[in-house]
């Protein structure tokens, strides 16, 4: 797992967009010619399934940056996360929000689709979602919900 932060952007190349983040600079490149796309992920220091979740979008062509954090509600507030549709981390890409263990390809087809919403969440720890994997215990049905600008959720994706 990579632990970094871009300080100098005037050595980014030409053709990629520059968005602002809770953390600085977040560099949006395009996965069509094989780079990976930039994601900060805010964790609690103790939550290991976070990590496990990070990992999994690295496999799939997120360059991800975790950042243990111990005030996580006052940024999932700050990105605009819905109380009660909250997990246990909080990451931003390409200018949205991804709330909890969302899998790589609803995140990648967000990224595509560049819809007006805020982001995307996955309430809750369901088992069997990206990090959340229990051997020997089925993986529970979920839904991936996007959440527009003024907090309403829609379901995004059904796994």
């Amino acid at each position: 797992m990579k632990v970094k932060r871009m300080s100098n952007v005037a050595t980014i190349l030409t053709g990629v967009v520059v968005l602002g983040g809770l953390g600085g600079a977040l560099i949006l490149t395009g996965t069509a010619n094989g780079e990976a796309v930039p994601m900060v992920v805010y964790k609690n220091p103790s939550c290991g399934c976070c990590t496990k979740w990070a990992e999994q979008l690295e496999q799939q062509g997120f360059d991800t940056e975790v950042r243990p954090v111990r005030n996580l509600g006052q940024i999932k507030q700050q990105v605009g996360v819905p109380s009660n549709l909250g997990s246990c981390h909080t990451a931003e890409v390409g200018g949205y929000f991804i709330e909890g263990h969302v899998p790589a390809a609803d995140i990648q087809r967000l990224l595509e689709e560049k819809p007006d919403i805020a982001g995307l969440t996955v309430p809750g720890m369901p088992v069997g979602s990206p990090g959340m994997e229990v051997p020997g215990r089925k993986a529970q049905s979920y839904k991936v919900y996007a959440i527009d600008r003024q907090g309403n959720a829609q379901v995004f994706a059904s796994h």
